[in-house]
């Protein structure tokens, strides 16, 4: 992977965690809670001014903070429009979703619960149809401005939401769900409207499903999610809202432990193993 400037990345450090910056360990009191409490036109020279130690050599974690939180976005790509209204026999409610001014929002994970680059997800045990969503997560501080972007992997059991899309908590917020990684790339908002996003899933070293889209084919623009999540919330650490998935595997596909799960956006990949334990 290409090396980003101002690329952020959590690691296990000494049975706690550290940043690094540029892959450059940052100060042990630095962290994103700390970064994200910044107005986006300081945030590029406070890190400039940031004093960086040794190389950043230890196992990756989740870009997030503990008691930080992962919002997601629904229906803002026609593919899973398409794609949620067949699997549900309520009909018209995703194109109505899809069309409608006010978007989908969710909670899907706070910190704690939120799993790195090459550590497990799962799928639920009590499931028989599940699918990753490959999304752009964008990075927003407190002030409900967007510095950056990471990439996420939104899992989500479809036939609980089929069934009925008032069970979508269960369907996306479970042990396991959530995956964002490797690590946070400090940009404008502006680097981030045509950004290519790949999805690759290999089963026994067999690709059994690869697709992509772009950031481009978004219905709704980034600036209309952010303006609503934060319309009656606060996020006085700043938040991670999902953006979406465009990339729906077929019916009749679904998960299978053991599964590995390859999605790129822009410059970033991540990677994360299926399992169900």
């Amino acid at each position: 992977m290409k090396q980003e400037k101002n690329y952020l990345t959590r690691h296990h450090y000494l049975n706690s965690s550290r940043w690094a910056l540029d892959g450059k360990l940052l100060p042990k009191n630095f962290n994103l809670k700390m970064l994200l409490e910044l107005p986006l036109d300081v945030i590029a020279e406070f890190l400039k001014v940031m004093p960086t130690g040794q190389e950043a050599n230890h196992q990756l974690l989740a870009p997030i903070e503990p008691h930080q939180e992962v919002w997601a976005s629904g229906v803002t790509y026609a593919h899973s429009r398409d794609a949620r209204e067949i699997e549900t026999e309520i009909k018209n409610i995703y194109q109505r979703v899809y069309e409608a001014k006010r978007p989908e929002l969710f909670f899907k994970a706070a910190g704690w619960r939120t799993v790195g680059h090459k550590s497990p997800v799962r799928i639920r045990k009590d499931t028989s149809w599940n699918v990753p969503e490959p999304e752009l997560v964008l990075v927003l501080n407190s002030f409900g401005e967007i510095v950056g972007y990471t990439v996420g992997n939104d899992v989500s059991s479809r036939d609980i939401e089929g069934e009925n899309p008032l069970y979508l908590p269960q369907a996306k917020s479970y042990n396991g769900s959530c995956a964002i990684g490797p690590g946070i790339v400090i940009l404008n908002a502006d680097e981030l409207r045509e950004l290519s996003i790949e999805m690759k899933i290999t089963r026994n070293n067999e690709k059994v499903f690869q697709g992509s889209t772009s950031t481009k084919r978004m219905k709704r623009s980034f600036e209309d999610l952010v303006r609503y999540l934060f319309r009656e919330l606060t996020f006085p650490h700043g938040s991670l809202l999902m953006t979406g998935t465009g990339i729906v595997p077929p019916d009749e596909f679904t998960l299978h432990p053991g599964d590995l799960v390859q999605i790129k956006i822009g410059s970033l990949s991540l990677e994360n193993v299926i399992d169900n334990d």
